[in-house]
């Protein structure tokens, strides 16, 4: 059994995602960001970081393992699943994987925070974030327009960049003119386990009401 300490977040998504995919029984404990709950001492234990997600393996002696695309390796390595074994097959699915994790997944968020979170407008900020953020999806355009998947067959590469890219609109930045991207979304958006590792934890309020709750917003967002 596998305890998840997640939200409701892309990263968090990217786990319960894979769990789904792997059919691996797990228990979800949902972590309010916003409340600062993953600071305190007793998350902190699991994931010195102090973010979501993190996972601990309780048939592995209660191991431990935090940072989302960590925990994809993990599970992908423990099962054997999701990512080939040959050397060159796997290569390319951490190629795209440290893509998602040092490019869409920073960049994005980003524009997720200044587009829609900050409470004061930063037209440079914005746009230095989604324009980056769109050449990113640009790469993977570039990749999928002949390729059915990022790294062959579907990997735990395409759960990582799909679980950000498919909240796109959330940062304002458009897919339009990317058909093999556009393509990618739907395929991946009809899997079944994709469906319930979505609902995993329950949807919270996306929309802050005040000023005050824009600025918990991106402090929660900022602290994830």
């Amino acid at each position: 059994m596998i305890d998840l300490y997640t939200w409701n977040t892309p990263n968090g998504h990217k786990v319960s995602v894979a769990l789904e995919e792997l059919g691996l029984p797990y228990t979800v404990h949902a972590l309010d960001i916003s409340t600062g709950v993953q600071k305190q001492p007793a998350f902190l234990a699991i994931n010195p970081n102090g973010r979501i997600p993190a996972i601990v393996d309780r048939a592995e002696g209660d191991f431990a393992v935090f940072e989302s695309g960590a925990i994809l390796l993990y599970l992908a390595e423990k099962t054997g699943q999701l990512m080939p074994t040959d050397a060159k097959g796997r290569s390319r699915v951490i190629q795209w994987l440290m893509f998602q994790m040092a490019g869409v997944g920073p960049m994005q968020g980003q524009a997720n925070v200044f587009f829609r979170y900050f409470p004061e407008k930063l037209q440079p900020a914005i746009d230095r974030y989604q324009n980056e953020t769109r050449r990113l999806y640009t790469v993977l355009e570039g990749r999928l327009k002949d390729h059915e998947y990022l790294a062959g067959d579907y990997s735990i590469a395409d759960i990582a960049n799909w679980a950000w890219v498919r909240i796109h609109d959330w940062a304002g930045v458009s897919v339009d003119g990317l058909p093999g991207v556009q393509r990618w979304l739907a395929a991946i958006e009809q899997r079944p386990a994709v469906q319930r590792g979505l609902k995993v934890p329950a949807p919270r309020e996306e929309n802050p009401k005040s000023a005050e709750e824009a600025i918990q917003h991106v402090r929660g967002f900022l602290q994830r």
